[in-house]
Order: structure tokens, then C-alpha cells, then sequence
């Protein structure tokens, strides 16, 4: 079995906000957009932080039988969600949780360059996330954790990978 780091949610939330200095220092983003599902709560923070407008792509990349499986072919959402105006997105920080083999992080500012209704706005993307692994060959923009190996990292929300409605209902009657 692979090793393990596991997150406790002060220790997540303490990464998010060095995460923050660490851009705030460097870079001033007009729009953040969060790479589903990994950057979703990073996003969260950051835009009440920052006060920006979001958006989010919907990638598909593990596949498998349980979490820890690898990384299967990439599949892209048709669209962006967001509530920003394309004018939004002409300094955009990319955001996902992790960079495990930097495959996702480099498809999606491939992605972002070729989507139609931001393209032709886009000037600058810059990258970032709470956790670099050893073997990742994408080094992001921002990153305030770089391993020095190549653990599963278990983070505060994970367990309800594990967890279905049935046994949620039964947690709570107790």
C-alpha cells in the first residue's frame, strides 16, 4: 500500500491561506477558475479572500474501483460554469487541489486557450494549488507544499467517498 498523508481540516484551511499570501505577493487575478471536484472548497476560500468571480471545469480523471486508482484519460466538460463576464477572464488563476503528474493542470490551460467564449480575452494564466508531489512534472505558479514524494493525500472530505445517504440517515438518527 502507498504511503498516506492525511489532512486534518486546520492544517487544510492553514495551506489554503499560505496559499493566499503566496499569490497575493506575486499576482493579481481578475477571475479564478477551480478544477473540479479537488479545487472546489480552495475556491471557495480564495474568492471570499480576493473578492473575484469564479469559474469552474469539470474534469473527470480517476477512474476505478476505489479512490486511490490512477489516473485514467481526461475528460473535459463541455462548458465553463460560471457567473463572471468574459472580460473576467483576462488574468486567470487556475486552481486544483493537487499536482500529481501536472497532467491535468497542463490539458486544462490547453483547454482554457481553445474554449470559445474566453479565449480571445485571456493575456495571462497563472497556476496554482496546496500540494506539488516528487514526481509531478508540472511545477504551478503557486504551490506552498512540494513533497518530497508521492503519497495519497487524504483530505478533510475524502471519507464520504466511502460513505453513502444510508449510512449518513443512519449516523444522524444516533
Amino acid at each position: 500500500m502507498e504511503k498516506k498523508l492525511i489532512i486534518s481540516f486546520d492544517e487544510y484551511l492553514d495551506t489554503v491561506e499560505k496559499l493566499s499570501i503566496e499569490i497575493n505577493k506575486k499576482y493579481e487575478p481578475t477571475v479564478l477558475v477551480g478544477i473540479m471536484r479537488g479545487a472546489a472548497p480552495i475556491i471557495d476560500i480564495l474568492s471570499r479572500i480576493f473578492k473575484l468571480p469564479t469559474a469552474y471545469v469539470v474534469i473527470q480523471s480517476y477512474s476505478g474501483a476505489g479512490v486511490e486508482n490512477h489516473q485514467g484519460e481526461l475528460i473535459f466538460s463541455r462548458d465553463i460554469s460560471s457567473i463572471a463576464n468574459e472580460k473576467d477572464f483576462k488574468k486567470i488563476l487556475l486552481v486544483d487541489d493537487l499536482s500529481d503528474t501536472g497532467l491535468t493542470l497542463n490539458k486544462s490551460i490547453e483547454w482554457l486557450k481553445s474554449y470559445d467564449p474566453i479565449k480571445n480575452y485571456i493575456k495571462e494564466i497563472k497556476t496554482a494549488c496546496l500540494w506539488k508531489k516528487k514526481s509531478s512534472k508540472f511545477i504551478p505558479d503557486f504551490c506552498p507544499i512540494k513533497l518530497k514524494d508521492d503519497p495519497w493525500i487524504v483530505q478533510p472530505t475524502e471519507h464520504y467517498e466511502d460513505i453513502n445517504i444510508k449510512k449518513i440517515i443512519e449516523k444522524q438518527k444516533g
